[in-house]
C-alpha cells in the first residue's frame, strides 16, 4: 500500500500528538459543554494543543511557513488568551463569553488542517479528495464551520441560561 502523500516520521508523530487535543477536546465537551482548563481535560487539551503546533512547524509540503502554520499561532492565541480573559474586568460580563470562544475557536481550528490531510490521505489507495480546493474538503469544511458555529452558540446559551438561574432569587421553603 503506497501513500499518495507519504507521512516523515515527524509526520507520523505530529499526527499521533495532534490526537491528544482532539479527545480531550471531544471529552470536554461531551462531560463539561466546554473546554475548562482547570479540568483534567482541559489541561491535557492545551499541553496537546501547544505540542501539536510546536512540531506541525517541521512539516511543510512547501518547505515554507504556510496556512496550517498560521492556523496553528491562531489556536494558541484563541486558547491562552482565553485564560487571559477572566483577569480583564473591563470586558464584564463578556468574560465568559469570550473565554469559552476563545477554547472553542481553538479547537474549531485545530481541526480545520486536520480536515483537509484526512480528506487528502484517506484511503490510502484512493483519498477521497486530491486538495484543498476540491468540493469534498470546502464541503467538510463548510460542515465544520456550521458545527462551530451552532456549538458556540449553545455554549453562549447555556453561560446565559446559568447566569439568570444564579441571578433569579430562590423560592423560600416553608
Amino acid at each position: 500500500m503506497i501513500l499518495a502523500h507519504p507521512l516523515t516520521t515527524l509526520g507520523a508523530v505530529h499526527t499521533a500528538i495532534s490526537l491528544v487535543p482532539v479527545v480531550a477536546g471531544l471529552f470536554a465537551f461531551s462531560r463539561h459543554r466546554a473546554i475548562k482548563p482547570q479540568t483534567r481535560s482541559g489541561a491535557i487539551y492545551l499541553v496537546g494543543l501547544t505540542v501539536s503546533v510546536l512540531t506541525s512547524f517541521g512539516l511543510s509540503s512547501t518547505g515554507h511557513f504556510n496556512a496550517g502554520h498560521a492556523l496553528g499561532i491562531l489556536a494558541l492565541l484563541g486558547a491562552f488568551g482565553s485564560l487571559l480573559v477572566p483577569r480583564l474586568p473591563f470586558l464584564g460580563r463578556l468574560r465568559p463569553y469570550l473565554s469559552t470562544f476563545g477554547l472553542s475557536f481553538s479547537f474549531f481550528l485545530l481541526l480545520v488542517p486536520g480536515i483537509n490531510e484526512t480528506l487528502t490521505r484517506l484511503p490510502s489507495a484512493h483519498p477521497l479528495a486530491r486538495g484543498p480546493e476540491s468540493p469534498e474538503v470546502r464541503g467538510a469544511l463548510l460542515a465544520w464551520v456550521l458545527i462551530f458555529l451552532v456549538g458556540f452558540a449553545l455554549q453562549a446559551w447555556s453561560i446565559r441560561s446559568a447566569r439568570q438561574q444564579s441571578a433569579s432569587p430562590s423560592p423560600e421553603k416553608s
